[in-house]
């Protein structure tokens, strides 16, 4: 019997890169986003490789519409083993004094209260079941504030902080939990921080060879399949040329 995976955010960058990996390697796949279109191109790809794929569209923000969709499942897809928190993102890059609201709820709804929805819903099986992995796409920016990131560094320090105490939850269980963290990625990650301006999140990895979707995938999958015993906690995943949060060689 097929292992499933459940991947968040799946409709572009580290989700879709995610959701491809497992697909690749012998998981059924359930994929969510906001996108219908995107979702239906993706599911069509990948059942392409021989994977069974469920898109399930909704925003991780509205828990009515999670709550429907992951209860409302079928029974052959009712046993999810890895949950990956994708979903999520930056808006916004002005200093604190000087925030946009919105940009605010948007980023403390999805990354925080949008994971802790789908931890919430998901987990609980796991548990039941003594096994899965849950795998949260945390950030070097939880680590360490940098200037501009003020409550965007906040959400993914505390997706450190749950995904530690998620880890102690189940600590009496076969539930393995882990924080990816990584640097920069050349996703649509910078052009939603800029509300649409590409040349601006252009500039972002001007200089510097960025990750890829594809690179984070790999230590998603790497961490996933680990023997039953090994625990891979954490994972802080940077390019060459970064150093940290804020320290970038660019040439």
């Amino acid at each position: 019997m097929k292992k499933i995976a459940l991947v968040t955010g799946a409709t572009s960058g580290i989700g879709e890169a995610c959701a491809r990996k497992f697909a690749e390697n012998g998981y059924n796949v359930i994929i969510t986003g906001r996108r219908v279109d995107a979702l239906d191109q993706l599911a069509a790809e990948l059942r392409g490789t021989g994977a069974e794929v469920l898109p399930l569209a909704f925003d991780v923000r509205d828990r009515e519409a999670a709550a429907a969709a992951i209860n409302g499942l079928p029974a052959e897809w009712q046993e999810i083993d890895v949950l990956v928190n994708n979903a999520g993102g930056a808006w916004g890059l002005e200093p604190e004094y000087t925030g946009n609201y919105d940009d605010w709820d948007t980023m403390i709804d999805t990354n925080i209260k949008g994971l802790l929805t789908m931890t919430r819903l998901i987990v609980p099986g796991m548990v039941e079941r003594d096994r899965g992995h849950v795998v949260n796409i945390g950030s070097v920016a939880g680590d360490a504030a940098y200037a501009g990131g003020n409550v965007y560094c906040a959400t993914k320090s505390a997706v450190k902080a749950l995904s530690d105490g998620l880890r102690i939850d189940v600590a009496h269980t076969g539930v393995r939990v882990t924080n990816i963290k990584p640097g920069l990625v050349e996703t649509n990650f910078s052009v939603t921080r800029f509300h649409g301006d590409k040349e601006r999140a252009a500039g972002v990895y001007k200089g510097i060879k960025p990750l890829t979707g594809a690179d984070i995938a790999e230590s998603v999958y790497y961490a996933v399949s680990a023997p039953a015993h090994v625990q891979v906690a954490e994972i802080l995943i940077l390019a060459t040329h970064q150093a940290s949060g804020s320290v970038i060689h660019r040439e």
